[in-house]
């Protein structure tokens, strides 16, 4: 039976260390089968509050919760259903990947004939059963970071918790791993993921969270965010001949505003959404204008980070 509830769940965190409120009474929900993005500028409390999540490190106030378990009351209960993927691991040199690997599933209570199967399915999964047999020594950091991958989730969990996964690696095992994480995901596996590289985040996560100085600032799909920072989409154009005409058209239109000549186009910021930018491209050629190029976009995420963080420390 599936639960109803929210697999991660914030609740009035808080984390002081000393005057330094590294968590500031942060509150979110992560449905099953969701890829959340954690977003923020070092020191923002994002680590804190996955090391509260795995837990690691208990709240100042408030509380959290793992597929319904409370971080402070059953945490036995929340290790079971939680795989973390720490920023920095530590590994053992002179075992293999297998022997690492079975050293954790172990660990976890799996025995016999449930261990061997679960194994061979996390090497198949992360890629990493042509090297079973590899020192761990000899691995590069991409096949590393699958091993890591591989060791949060041995124990089969419900919740995935991936602080920086892609740090280091090259744009191949970057799209690799983005694509493992979406298949977790369309598994039922629940994944937050903190990331510096944001353009990946956007095409990998459901939704979004921002944070700064410990406090949340935006929380959303990439686009509900784009479109409270940013309302109107801004639209270029281009037409054959001399833009003076269009540009004076534009002016004098009520879904309009911020009209300007840019070079040999005209650029213009448009109220409404994808079906109105049509008929106002209907309008322009009904009008007689000799439109080349027509194109409209929303903010990036990274546009978006800029324009919500303001680049605070603490």
């Amino acid at each position: 039976m599936v639960a109803n509830h929210p697999m991660i769940e914030l609740r009035r965190l808080h984390r002081f260390f000393g005057k330094t409120k590294a968590v500031n009474d942060v509150s979110f929900e992560v449905p099953r089968g969701t890829v959340f993005g954690y977003i923020g500028p070092n020191g923002a409390g994002k680590t804190t509050s996955m090391r509260i999540l795995a837990s690691l490190e208990l709240p100042t106030y408030g509380d959290a919760f793992v597929d319904g378990f409370s971080v402070i009351n059953d945490p036995d209960r929340v290790r079971r259903r939680l795989g973390f993927m720490p920023d920095y691991f530590g590994t053992y040199a002179d075992v293999n990947v297998e022997e690492y690997l079975d050293f954790f599933a172990r660990s976890y209570g799996l025995i016999g004939r449930e261990r061997h199967q679960r194994l061979q399915y996390v090497m198949h999964f992360t890629g990493l059963d042509v090297l079973k047999e590899k020192p761990i020594r000899g691995l590069s950091k991409g096949m590393k970071q699958r091993l890591c991958l591989g060791r949060a989730m041995v124990h089969d969990p419900a919740v995935l918790i991936l602080d920086e996964p892609a740090n280091g690696l090259d744009p191949r095992a970057r799209i690799e791993l983005r694509e493992m994480i979406r298949e977790l995901a369309a598994r039922g596996t629940t994944v937050l993921v903190s990331s510096h590289i944001l353009t990946e985040l956007a095409e990998m996560c459901d939704r979004v969270a921002i944070l700064e100085r410990g406090q949340l600032l935006a929380l959303g799909t990439v686009a509900e965010i784009q479109k409270q920072q940013q309302p109107q989409r801004e639209v270029n154009v281009g037409v054959l001949g001399d833009p003076t005409s269009l540009l004076q058209w534009l002016t004098v239109r009520t879904d309009v505003a911020d009209v300007r000549l840019n070079a040999h186009s005209i650029r213009f910021a448009h109220q409404g959404e994808r079906e109105s930018e049509a008929a106002l491209l209907r309008e322009m050629l009904q009008a007689g204008f000799a439109v080349c190029e027509f194109g409209s976009h929303n903010r990036s995420l990274e546009d978006v980070f800029l324009a919500v963080t303001k680049g605070l420390v603490q």
